[in-house]
């Protein structure tokens, strides 16, 4: 369920917000999203993974923790990170 380098990478470079960028919210958020996608799909086909389950749940209270981060911060910030990862926010 983690993330291979070429992903996080890959992930690192679309979102972050100047060149040496690596753990901006944008960033994180979009991580855990994708960590968050990759779970989902394992947890429909294992309905008894409660352990997968309780994890997926921390790391969706994560994400909306950093995302009420950057709402308080900059709601344009918010609005263009909600939009380009197509989550609901």
């Amino acid at each position: 369920m983690s993330l291979d380098t070429a992903q996080k990478q890959e992930l690192i470079n679309t979102h972050q917000t100047h060149g040496t960028d690596t753990g901006s919210v944008e960033v994180q958020v979009a991580m855990l999203s994708e960590r968050i996608s990759k779970l989902s799909e394992h947890l429909q086909g294992n309905k008894h993974d409660f352990s997968s389950r309780q994890g997926l749940l921390k790391m969706i209270g994560r994400r909306k923790r950093l995302l009420t981060y950057v709402r308080e911060k900059s709601e344009q910030r918010y609005t263009q990170l909600v939009a380009k990862l197509g989550i609901r926010g």
